[in-house]
């Protein structure tokens, strides 16, 4: 884990994951001109996007995901 930024108050820890590099590539080429500084911000964007969706998913839309992050290289 890295070192925990201050920021006010509070702290964050961060830590890492590791991502295929074809799948860092075309995050790259989506984000750009997006004002989306990072892959990193990016990745943190979408999983906030996700988790905070409430709804359960039933199996076929979980199988759904699966064959996309599949697609992805997953």
């Amino acid at each position: 884990m890295k070192r925990a930024k201050k920021r006010g108050e509070n702290r964050v820890e961060y830590g890492t994951v590791s991502l295929p590099l074809p799948l860092i590539k075309k995050i790259k080429e989506r984000i750009k001109g997006t004002g989306i500084p990072s892959v990193s911000a990016y990745i943190a964007f979408i999983s906030r996007q996700v988790l905070s969706y409430d709804k359960k998913l039933d199996e076929k839309e979980f199988k759904d995901i699966e064959k996309r992050l599949e697609a992805l290289g997953y």
